[in-house]
């Protein structure tokens, strides 16, 4: 499970085709496409736009959090009872875009542990808001519905992300209540137990995410590509998608990064060029 923003250019274990270059005019093409394309923007803007009505609509509230002993195959939800209403977001590349982070990396830096936590500490005012999240999170508040933070930065540097997120016209941020961190249980970067805590308190009736494991960590549980990919198709976890779950584009880093060229090509449906050859 990745700590916090792990930067790669294109997915390893995939060769680059000279039609999808890795690099266009020397930066990462995800990059590119994330912090630079007015589509991914619009994709933004068009998310938090979705979150937003679903919110407003919803007549009685009901949770988008899994219950404990949930399975994707059979989903159950906690219970909002007269809780008060709460939205729950991933931080990085959901509601911030780590821009000067990802300056350096396009230079050819590789990833690491240290480099991402120095960038916690120092990187506060080198952050935008994502498309989108700031109009989206002042109306979710002017609802009565209360904004909070779950990632996977580090508690060790609370102090650093609340500044970001505040610097950033985003908060208010505070650990404990409206921002929670890995290493505020045991789990480390699992993110369910930090949920399970915000549900207990909240009716938390909408989540944005840019990974999968922002909504459940039963996506992590070792599937294949393949097996996961089926797992957000399957019709009860499909029908959460704009319906409470809110997923934000993301291309450059995270788990969506992984699966050979044979796993992410079906057999049934390869192609190669005949030469002008008539098959």
């Amino acid at each position: 499970m990745l700590q916090g923003c792990v930067s790669v250019s294109a997915p390893t274990s995939i060769t680059p085709t000279v039609s999808a270059p890795v690099t266009v005019d020397g930066v990462p093409a995800g990059m590119q496409y994330l912090y630079a394309s007015g589509e991914a923007a619009a994709v933004s803007i068009q998310a938090w736009n979705a979150l937003v009505g679903y919110v407003r609509m919803q007549r009685t509230p009901s949770s988008v959090v899994l219950a404990q002993g949930a399975s994707l195959a059979a989903p159950t939800w906690t219970t909002c009872g007269t809780k008060p209403k709460a939205a729950v977001f991933d931080v990085d590349e959901t509601v911030l875009l780590n821009l000067g982070f990802e300056y350096d990396a396009a230079s050819g830096q590789t990833w690491s542990d240290s480099r991402w936590q120095d960038w916690e500490r120092t990187g506060v005012k080198q952050v935008a808001p994502v498309p989108g999240a700031l109009a989206a999170l002042t109306a979710l508040r002017a609802m009565g519905v209360t904004v909070i933070f779950n990632t996977n930065r580090s508690a060790a540097n609370a102090a650093q992300t609340q500044a970001a997120i505040e610097g950033a016209g985003l908060g208010p941020a505070r650990h404990g209540d409206t921002l929670f961190l890995a290493g505020d249980d045991a789990t480390g970067s699992k993110k369910d137990g930090r949920r399970a805590t915000i549900a207990a308190r909240y009716c938390v009736v909408a989540m944005g995410g840019d990974q999968l494991g922002d909504f459940s960590d039963l996506f992590n549980a070792g599937q294949t590509p393949a097996a996961r990919r089926a797992a957000v198709q399957s019709p009860a976890i499909a029908a959460k998608w704009g319906a409470g779950w809110f997923v934000l584009p993301n291309p450059v880093y995270g788990t969506a990064l992984k699966g050979s060229r044979d796993e992410v090509f079906p057999p049934a449906l390869r192609w190669a060029p005949t030469g002008g050859v008539k098959q």
